[in-house]
């Protein structure tokens, strides 16, 4: 069935502001400005701060989620599902999570490279099937398990090649090995949240951009606040700012004012997740998740593609066997195999049941949160 200009428009919409949304954050974490007080010229290394900002882009889906009910309610033949009442601190646990996750992977993008941290996001499979099994009850099928296999043996290769691949001043070689690392710690978290968010959407029937802009909202408040006691904690090696603490929102604002650019790749961060997780809902209902996990693989090759052209990365022959393996591995658990061994039987595709209602099953990391 060939796709109407709606649905193409979807996809594309999904596939540009996903690959804005990663890139935005790693253009700001290449620029460099004098802070305040007259401090010198230091890279825009603020990771909670860009958190925070991602969260108010999730908040806006509020804003859309709100939008779709006055239109469903000015057209009561719609196929808008009604809504139940539900208590807002059931997404307080998820929202947790997501503040948790994000706020780590932001820190290890700022040690590592684009393209690395947009793969190794592929890990998020392996604890969410895990999870599932545990808390869910499921039970995953041959080739989710193989799937699961692949994608670890996918971020061995990629991890391999961010160990031989040339590291500059910017991101010494202990500094990519340990942002590697938060990230895979990080898909941790983002799988709890993942498993949290689905039992409560199939229980509770909250309409998928509401649950994220709830999450938002509770994210945004409560990390806007944790920003005043980072101000005054040491954090070392892991600061990117002057003063050595862990967050410091004032020399943010600073370096924000004297180079307007820093200003403008927030902008394109925090409005490029809004418009993603709207894309990837609606991407989701129109088309399929499957549809929408192979827009996110090649929102990965996209991501790729402009970081080697900007010169934020050399390129290594082994990223390229990595990313395939992650791409099987991502493949062989969403089931995409099974449509193409229908055709090659000459049978008819079997029909995924539920497909288009999975909401979650596709990526919704902030960064793009995510799976």
């Amino acid at each position: 069935m060939a796709w109407t200009k709606y649905q193409l428009f979807l996809a594309g919409l999904m596939l540009v502001t996903g690959s804005i949304n990663t890139l935005s954050a790693k253009w700001a974490d290449n620029f460099v400005a004098p802070g305040c007080g007259g401090s010198q010229e230091h890279s825009f290394q603020h990771p909670f701060l860009q958190a925070v900002g991602m969260f108010l882009g999730e908040f806006s889906c509020l804003a859309a989620f709100y939008l779709l009910r006055y239109r469903a309610a000015r057209h009561p033949d719609s196929s808008a599902d009604p809504q139940q009442p539900f208590n807002p601190l059931l997404f307080l646990p998820p929202a947790l999570c997501d503040m948790t996750g994000t706020s780590i992977m932001y820190v290890a993008l700022n040690m590592t490279s684009a393209s690395s941290f947009q793969m190794l996001r592929g890990a998020v499979i392996i604890f969410t099937g895990l999870f599932s099994v545990a808390f869910l009850g499921r039970r995953l099928a041959l080739s989710q398990w193989l799937g699961i296999l692949a994608t670890i043996a996918g971020l061995v290769v990629v991890g391999l090649a961010d160990l031989l691949s040339k590291h500059d001043s910017q991101h010494k070689l202990s500094e990519v090995i340990t942002g590697d690392l938060l990230i895979i710690m990080a898909q941790i978290i983002v799988s709890i949240q993942m498993v949290l968010e689905e039992k409560f959407v199939y229980k509770h029937n909250v309409h998928p951009l509401r649950a994220v802009g709830t999450e938002g909202l509770f994210g945004f408040v409560i990390l806007s606040l944790l920003l005043i006691p980072m101000y005054y904690i040491p954090a070392g090696s892991f600061s990117g700012n002057p003063r050595g603490t862990l967050e410091d929102a004032l020399d943010a604002f600073c370096q924000v004012g004297r180079q307007p650019l820093i200003a403008l790749a927030l902008l394109g961060n925090i409005s490029s997740i809004a418009f993603f997780n709207f894309a990837g809902i609606s991407v989701t209902k129109e088309l399929s998740a499957t549809t929408r996990m192979v827009l996110d693989s090649l929102r990965t090759v996209v991501i790729w593609a402009l970081s080697l052209a900007l010169g934020w990365e050399t390129f290594h022959p082994l990223q390229i066997l990595g990313f395939l393996i992650l791409l099987a591995g991502t493949a062989l658990y969403n089931g995409l195999h099974r449509p193409l061994l229908a055709r090659l039987s000459r049978g008819r595709p079997p029909a995924e049941e539920g497909e288009h209602d999975r909401l979650l099953g596709g990526s919704r990391t902030a960064i793009n949160n995510a799976s």
